[in-house]
């Protein structure tokens, strides 16, 4: 039997440099869903990312309803590091509770509706978005909401918890105080007003709460 000892330290070289199955994984940008199944999620892939803003408008966006900024920061695991590319996706429906829809629109539009967008953060982790407040679904005692969905620069997307508006009578208990929110957060905005703006303000923690997140 023959013992090639000059090239073990080749082989030692390598192991090292090849990262493992977990490494790759950190850096891999495949999109995969992680969580929970999670109907509409993949509306996120559909936005070309090299266009997205840190700052935007949600389209229908109307002047004469009642207007909100809403802004924050997406962080990192440790929930210190500021998140820079994470990818924010919303939709959420009309002052009448309806997710209005065109004749023209195609693919997630005619799904979600119109008022919908989507956002990049910063280089710290920064985002704020423009839309009108959302209406309670007709006939039924569900809370208005926003439905936020984040893909990560890693590939990784689930939903988070919803926003929702604070006063609104329908909220439950459960949307009030949450457990264990995924995202981190919980998703009740407090809004104040300036001038013809109501401003609201939530941040995320990537993965917190996410179930088989890692």
């Amino acid at each position: 039997m023959k013992y090639y000892y000059g090239l073990l330290p080749y082989f030692l070289f390598m192991l090292a440099c090849t990262p493992s199955h977990n490494q790759a994984l950190v850096n891999d940008p495949t999109p995969r869903l992680v969580g929970a199944p999670c109907e509409g999620c993949e509306a996120i892939l559909s936005y070309d990312k090299n266009s997205l803003r840190s700052v935007d408008t949600l389209a229908g966006f109307q002047p004469t309803a009642k207007k909100l900024r809403i802004s924050g920061r997406i962080y990192e695991a440790d929930g210190r590091t500021p998140a820079a590319g994470v990818i924010l996706y919303l939709y959420h429906t009309n002052s009448e509770g309806i997710y209005p829809k065109r004749e023209e629109d195609t693919g997630w539009a005619s799904r979600h509706g119109y008022i919908r967008g989507c956002l990049k953060t910063d280089a710290k982790g920064r985002y704020t978005f423009y839309t009108n407040q959302a209406g309670n679904y007709p006939g039924r005692k569900a809370a208005a909401h926003i439905h936020p969905t984040l893909l990560e620069p890693n590939g990784k997307y689930y939903y988070v918890e919803d926003y929702y508006f604070d006063g609104d009578p329908f909220l439950t208990e459960r949307e009030k105080n949450p457990k264990a929110p995924r995202g981190g957060t919980v998703g009740v905005l407090q809004l104040t007003q300036e001038g013809d703006l109501w401003l609201g303000q939530r941040d995320f923690i990537l993965g917190r709460n996410v179930p088989k997140y890692d």
